[in-house]
C-alpha cells in the first residue's frame, strides 16, 4: 500500500519499560517494545509468561506499575479502556465477547454507534460476514451461535470501530482448523482496510509462523527473544522455554 492510499487512522504503539506487579508478585517486568503503523508482530510464551496480563495492560483493562505506553506520542498508560477505544487502540478476549442476549445485527449497531464509525462500515462489512458465514444469521442471537461464530463475531466487533492498533488475545483459540484460516483472513483484511498495527498472542505456532513477520517471546514475566520467527524459534533458549511445551499439547 502506498503512503498516498495507506488509511487516515494507522497508528504506531510504543511500549517503554513497562512492569506489571501485584503486590509483590511481578507479573512481568521492563517490556518494550514498538509497533509502526501497519505492522504485525507475534507474542508467544509458555503459560503464565504474562501475556494476556500485557495485553490488559495496554488495553487500559489494568494500569502499569511502571513505564510508559505511547499511542502515535501520546501517553495512554493507564487510560481506561472504553477511552483508548475512543482513540483507536481496540482489543479481542480470549473468550467469547459479545452482547449475548442481542442479536449479530444489534452487536454491530452498538459496536459502531460506540465507536462512532460512519454509516459507510456498514458497506466493508457486508462481505466479512458473507466470507465468516454471519450474514445469514444477523437476526441470531449472539449467545445461539456456535462458539466459533462467537469467536468471530468478536472479531468483527473489533473491526467495526476502525482500529488504529489491534490486539489480539488468542484469536484462534478453541477453533477449527477452517476457522482458524478465517482468522489469517481478518487480519488481513482489517490491515487492508484500516492499516492499522497488530499484535497477536497466540499459542498456534502455524498461524504465528503464517502471519508474522516478527515475533517476541516472553518468559517468566521478560524478554526472551525477538524476531523473525524462523530465526527465534531455532534459538536454544525458545525452544527449552516453550516449544516443548507446544508440542505437548498437541500430543493431548
Amino acid at each position: 500500500m502506498s503512503a498516498d492510499n495507506a488509511p487516515e487512522r494507522s497508528g504506531s504503539l510504543d511500549v517503554r519499560s513497562i512492569t506489571k506487579s501485584f503486590g509483590g508478585l511481578h507479573v512481568f517486568s521492563d517490556v518494550s517494545f514498538r509497533l509502526a503503523p501497519g505492522e504485525l508482530m507475534g507474542v508467544i510464551g509458555p503459560n503464565g509468561a504474562g501475556k494476556t496480563t500485557l495485553i490488559n495492560v495496554i488495553s487500559g483493562k489494568l494500569p502499569p506499575s511502571a513505564g510508559s505506553i505511547l499511542l502515535d506520542g501520546r501517553e495512554i498508560g493507564g487510560m481506561p479502556f472504553h477511552t483508548l477505544s475512543r482513540l483507536g487502540l481496540v482489543r479481542s478476549f480470549q473468550q467469547t465477547n459479545t452482547f449475548k442476549s442481542a442479536t449479530v445485527r444489534e452487536n454491530l449497531a452498538r459496536a459502531i454507534r460506540f465507536s462512532g464509525s460512519p454509516p459507510s462500515i456498514w458497506d466493508k462489512l457486508d462481505g466479512m460476514l458473507r466470507q465468516f458465514d454471519l450474514a445469514p444469521r444477523l437476526d441470531i442471537p449472539s449467545d445461539k451461535l456456535p462458539y466459533g461464530l462467537q469467536k468471530m463475531l468478536g472479531l468483527v466487533l473489533a473491526y467495526t470501530t476502525s482500529p488504529r492498533v489491534l490486539l489480539l488475545d488468542e484469536p484462534a483459540a478453541g477453533l477449527e482448523r477452517r476457522e482458524r484460516q478465517q482468522v489469517d483472513a481478518f487480519v488481513q483484511a482489517v490491515q487492508a482496510d484500516h492499516g492499522c498495527a497488530v499484535l497477536i498472542v497466540e499459542h498456534d505456532m502455524d498461524l504465528i509462523k503464517r502471519l508474522c513477520p516478527r515475533i517476541l517471546v516472553l518468559d517468566a514475566g521478560r524478554i526472551l527473544a525477538e524476531g523473525p520467527p524462523a530465526e527465534v524459534l531455532a534459538r536454544p533458549d525458545v525452544i527449552a522455554a516453550y516449544m516443548g511445551i507446544v508440542e505437548d499439547e498437541e500430543a493431548a
